[in-house]
């Protein structure tokens, strides 16, 4: 699996509005509602899950990135987003620094396995200074489309 596979490029949110978690969370699933892949009933439903799991612990893992997810009735495939911050968001991170980059992933809950292959898939880049260091830079969403295209790329001729 790719990260191209999930990600909807037209929810992408090169440069994130919101200021903290919530209004965050809030954003990024207005914008996968926008591109047509949450359905507007589901949303604020969506955006509650996704605030109260935060709440039971943080995703955000460290050096600049939180990772929300969920699995939600309404949702038939793997879906995720992308929002950047240049001036960082208190996400409660593991290390209490600021998150400069979020990756929001909803899931069917009747596919298990997919979920975490996207979970592993999306790990493996996060893993990689120069990924995080670039998706930091990245300031529209054709910088961000190119990274994860790129990094899709690298990825699949390492046989990973």
């Amino acid at each position: 699996m790719k990260l191209s596979d999930f990600i909807v490029t037209e929810s992408i949110v090169p440069q994130l509005k919101s200021t903290n978690r919530n209004e965050t969370i809030a954003e990024l699933v207005k914008s996968l509602e926008v591109a047509g892949k949450v359905a507007p009933k589901h949303a604020d439903e969506i955006i509650g899950k996704l605030i109260e799991r935060e709440t039971q612990g943080s995703t955000g893992i460290g050096k600049g990135i939180a990772v929300p997810h969920i699995k939600h009735s309404s949702i038939t495939e793997i879906i995720g987003t992308i929002g950047c911050s240049s001036e960082g968001i208190d996400f409660c991170s593991l290390d209490k620094a600021p998150v400069y980059s979020v990756f929001l992933l909803l899931s069917p809950p009747n596919n298990p396995d997919r979920h975490l292959e996207a979970m592993e898939n999306l790990f493996a880049h996060l893993q990689r200074d120069r990924f995080r260091k670039f998706l930091r830079q990245a300031d529209t969403t054709e910088a961000i489309v190119d990274l994860i295209t790129e990094a899709d790329e690298a990825r699949q001729d390492s046989g990973l």
